[in-house]
Parts: structure tokens; sequence; C-alpha cells
């Protein structure tokens, strides 16, 4: 299973982007890259690590791994917690990056719960991922590479975090790579290497 931790800042992705691609805007690209800098500020993964370094490993497995070379696709996987996770609202996302960009992060952001229990949490997480099935090709891609970045060091998060993600994953991610040669292959993959989990 290949693990994408090669672009930790944006410099070093430019860099490949160029290389790897090279007829690829990477300005319009790298904007979006400052914009989630600028949006999610002081935020860190669970690991204490900058945040976006989930954002650019996401963005690597797009580009690396999938082949993915639509602008707007790549703005919006470097964009797609903005709207969940800061005070960004998806009419700043369109007014910066225009409406595709927005319509593809509107798509993967997980609505706010309707109350504040565990149930009411587990209830609007579980309708967010359903509706996933629904959701157009390429916003699909953004979802899958988004998981993708989550679960390829899935060793490294708590036991009972990692055996809950992984029944999540294989329940609600997986059935959307169906369609998706590589990310069916990569997932795939990641299955086999976390069976111990189930």
């Amino acid at each position: 299973m290949e693990v994408f931790e090669r672009w930790r800042t944006w410099d070093a992705a430019r860099a490949d982007l160029a290389e790897l691609r090279p007829a690829l805007d990477a300005d319009s690209i790298g904007r979006a890259a400052h914009a989630a800098v600028r949006w999610h500020g002081d935020q860190t993964r669970p690991t204490g690590a900058p945040y976006l370094e989930h954002l650019l490993e996401a963005l690597e497995i797009l580009v690396r791994g999938a082949g993915e070379t639509d602008p707007d696709v790549l703005c919006a996987v470097l964009l797609h917690d903005v709207v969940e996770d800061t005070a960004t609202t998806v009419a700043e996302v369109e007014a910066e990056f225009g409406p595709r960009v927005a319509e593809l992060v509107d798509w993967v952001t997980k609505p706010p719960a309707a109350g504040a229990g565990r149930q009411a949490k587990r209830a609007a997480r579980s309708a967010y991922l359903r509706r996933l099935r629904d959701a157009p090709r390429d916003a699909v891609r953004v979802k899958l590479a988004d998981r993708a970045s989550n679960v390829q060091t899935l060793d490294r998060m708590p036991p009972d975090f990692q055996r809950r993600y992984y029944a999540e994953t294989l329940t609600y991610i997986v059935p959307l790579a169906a369609d998706e040669p590589w990310f069916a292959s990569w997932y795939a993959s990641w299955r086999e290497r976390y069976a111990h989990l189930l």
C-alpha cells in the first residue's frame, strides 16, 4: 500500500507539480493552498502536525496516485475542510474560487448535527456519508482522497478509533471507490493492510 507523505509544504508540492504536470496551472492551486492556510489558521492534526499537511497529502493522492489534472478538483481538495472546520462559508469559497470549486467543497462538507448529543452527531455523520452516494464524480474523488489521507496511517491513531474508523471506511467510503480504478485498487490494498481491525 503506497503512503503519500512527500508533500509537507506547498513549495515541495509545487516542485513536484511542475515536474509531473507541467501543463497544470500551479498558481491557481497555490492560491487555494494559501487560502487554506489563511482560513485554517493555527489548526493542527490530531498528531500536532500543521493542518496543511493533511490537505497536501490529499492533493498528492489525487495528483501522484489518481492522476487528477482538473484544477477545480485540485483546488477543492485543498479547501475541502474550510467550511466544515472554520468560520469560512461556501459563499466565501465561491467568491474566491468560483461556483464549481464551491459546489465540490459543499458536497464534502459535513453539516452540523441537529442536536448536541452523541446520537445526534452519529446520525448526522451517517446521513452525510450516505449522501455522498449521490455526489458528482469529482466530489467523490475529493472525498476519496481526503479519507485516504486520513486512513493511510491509521495505525498511528488510538486502537478504539482505528477499529471504528476502519469499519466506517469499509461501510461508506470503499463502495464509493468502485467506479474509480486507482482508488479501488488503493483501498483494496489498504483494506488488506488493516484487516486485523475487523
